[in-house]
């Protein structure tokens, strides 16, 4: 058998690599940050290359780093399977998925059920979790994130780059003009606003929307409808609370069966990409290949708009 590098300092390295911190793999690992530390230490002696750059309490990877980690993330991955079919007693594989609250139900379910026309047997798991996650550890086959920095040691497929516009349901605006919206003039208590939380600062607001069509407009939040995810700000507006400033990717099947209106052609893009991440080693599997082109389809032209 070939000379193999020290098996737990190859395991703190693919998790200080992943997590992007000595503390985090230590954390994870169950050890002190010492002890990470060490590991990495022997494995650079190892290989007689330095894999990590260090600035104080953050690291990241060299080049040397860079070429040595989707081999050893897959070699650890390879090995957590075996355990895992001993463990089921060969329980057939199954999709495992990884999406963020926001894009679990009006995002991936509807292309989740294209892909299963073709994989009518398929057991799929969708498991719905904010970013970082353990794509190697939990077995997960695909992640998909906002942004293409989360996982940068990963496979990475940009799918779709999302744009928001002003959305209402017919019912509004019938309470509201008879049918016909003035969003210049409509009161601030009417808009919903979509908090995306402390972590994101690239999503289009309302004053976003309004300068982009030639508007100085900038609705208050406060005296508005909040809500904490994209995809219930469109729920929010399907029922008639307000109009949102809805993502395109999400509100398409609403505006294609007349649940929704857009108000306007003018639309703002966000601020990052939605992308899938993968073990490259798993980037060719036919079910995965198959659900990242249908993630990547981007909807048609804006419905109902002027």
């Amino acid at each position: 058998m070939e000379k193999l590098p020290p098996l737990n300092a190859v395991r703190a390295f693919e998790v200080a690599a992943r997590a992007g911190s000595f503390t985090l793999a230590a954390t994870e690992l169950g050890v002190s940050s010492a002890a990470v530390s060490q590991q990495i230490r022997n494995l650079e002696s190892w290989f007689g290359k330095q894999l990590f750059v260090r600035n104080g309490n953050r690291i990241t990877l060299t080049d040397a780093g860079h070429a040595i980690y989707p081999q050893t993330a897959r070699a650890l991955g390879d090995i957590a399977a075996v355990g895992r079919r001993m463990l089921e007693g060969g329980v057939r594989p199954r999709l495992v998925v990884s999406v963020p609250f926001s894009l679990a139900e009006l995002w991936l379910a509807p292309r989740l059920a294209e892909l299963l026309y073709g994989f009518p047997q398929m057991a799929i798991d969708i498991r719905v979790e904010d970013d970082p996650v353990d794509v190697v550890r939990q077995n997960i086959d695909l992640r998909i994130s906002y942004g293409d920095y989360h996982y940068p040691a990963l496979r990475m497929v940009r799918l779709v780059h999302d744009e928001v516009l002003p959305v209402a349901s017919p019912e509004f605006l019938k309470r509201h003009g008879n049918g016909v919206v003035e969003l210049a003039d409509v009161h601030e208590s009417q808009f919903i606003h979509t908090n995306w939380g402390p972590n994101y600062a690239s999503h289009p607001s309302w004053a976003d929307w309004f300068a982009a069509a030639g508007g100085n407009r900038a609705p208050d939040p406060s005296h508005g409808r909040r809500v904490g995810l994209s995809s219930l700000a469109i729920s929010a507006a399907r029922l008639g609370l307000g109009i949102a400033l809805g993502q395109r990717t999400m509100a398409d099947a609403d505006l294609e069966a007349g649940r929704l209106i857009a108000l306007s052609s003018v639309s703002v893009r966000l601020g990052q990409s939605y992308c899938a991440f993968m073990l490259p080693a798993k980037a060719e599997r036919a079910d995965i290949a198959g659900l990242v082109a249908l993630l990547g389809v981007i909807p048609g032209k804006v419905h109902g708009a002027p």
